[in-house]
C-alpha cells in the first residue's frame, strides 16, 4: 500500500501536475494540503476520472485538505481537529481506507513569531498532541501525515543558522513535535534515511530548488502498528522540477500487507 502526502498549493491551478504525477507514480491513497478552494470548487470530476475517490475540507483562497483514495472507499471520521469550536480553519481531516486510519494535515506556519499566529501554531500542536494520543490509544493502525510546517533538525534545513528565528525552526515548535513523536509514533522518513539530506520544500526565490537549497517539512507519523509494515518512503523530488508546479514535492510511504 503506497500512501502519499502533497501540499498542492492550488488545487485547480496545479490540477494538470496533480493529475500527471498521480498517473505516472499510482499511489493508493493521497493527503493533499493547501487545497486554496471551497468546497464546491473541488475538481472531483476530474479526480475521479482519474480513478480516485476523494473526501475533501475546502476554505475559499486559503488552506483546504482532502483525502483521495484510489479505488477505495474514503470513510470519513472527522473534519475537523478536535479542540477548538471556535477554529474555522481548514486545516486537518480523518478517514479510513483501507482498515487504517489516515490523519491529513496542514499546521500552521506561525511566522511572524513571536505574536499571535506563533501562538495559533503552537496551540494547534497541542490540540494535535491531544487527538494522537487518542488515535494511539484506539488500537487502531494510524498515519498522521502532511505539511507540519517544522523541522525537525537541524539535518533538515538548508543552512540552519539563517532560520533559528523563523516559526518553522524556533526551539518551542521542534519540541512540540519532539512531544508529539514521543508519544509513540515513528518518523517513517527518518526510520528509514537516519543521516540522510532529505527535503520536500524548496522556495520559488534564489533558485532554491537548482541549489538544493530546502527543507523538510512534509512528514510521515507512524503508530506502532505500522513500523513492521513499512518498507519504503521518499520523496518525489524531481516534480518540484515540472512548469508550473507546487513549492512542495510529494512525499510517500510503502506499507507491506498484512
Amino acid at each position: 500500500m503506497k500512501i502519499a502526502t502533497y501540499n498542492v498549493n492550488g488545487v485547480n491551478g496545479r490540477l494538470p501536475v496533480l493529475l500527471r504525477w498521480l498517473n505516472e507514480t499510482a499511489p493508493d491513497v493521497v493527503c493533499l494540503q493547501e487545497l486554496k478552494a471551497p468546497q464546491e470548487k473541488f475538481p472531483e470530476e476530474a479526480i475521479l476520472d482519474a480513478g480516485y475517490n476523494a473526501i475533501w475540507h475546502g476554505q475559499k483562497s486559503w488552506n483546504g485538505v482532502a483525502i483521495l483514495a484510489r479505488g477505495s472507499d474514503v470513510n470519513e471520521v472527522r473534519r475537523v481537529l478536535p479542540g477548538d469550536p471556535e477554529d474555522e480553519h481548514s486545516r486537518y481531516i480523518e478517514a479510513v481506507v483501507n482498515g487504517i486510519t489516515i490523519g491529513c494535515l496542514y499546521l500552521p506556519n506561525g511566522n511572524p513569531a513571536p505574536g499571535p499566529k506563533f501562538d495559533y501554531k503552537l496551540r494547534w500542536f497541542d490540540r494535535l498532541t491531544l487527538h494522537g494520543a487518542e488515535l494511539l490509544a484506539s488500537g487502531m493502525p494510524v498515519v498522521l501525515t502532511g505539511d507540519y510546517n517544522v523541522m525537525p533538525t537541524e539535518l533538515d534545513v538548508y543552512k540552519p543558522e539563517r532560520w533559528v528565528d523563523d516559526a518553522l525552526f524556533r526551539p518551542e515548535t521542534r519540541a512540540a513535535f519532539k512531544t508529539l513523536v514521543d508519544q509513540g509514533w515513528t518518523d517513517a522518513i527518518r526510520k528509514l534515511h537516519p543521516h540522510e539530506k532529505i527535503y520536500t520544500f524548496y522556495d520559488y526565490f534564489r533558485n532554491a530548488y537548482g541549489r538544493d537549497a530546502g527543507l523538510r517539512i512534509d512528514h510521515f507519523l507512524l503508530s506502532p502498528h505500522l513500523n513492521s509494515r513499512l518498507t519504503a518512503a521518499g520523496v518525489d523530488r524531481d516534480v518540484r522540477g515540472w512548469e508550473k508546479t507546487s513549492d512542495h514535492c510529494p512525499v510517500w510511504i510503502e506499507l507491506a500487507d498484512v
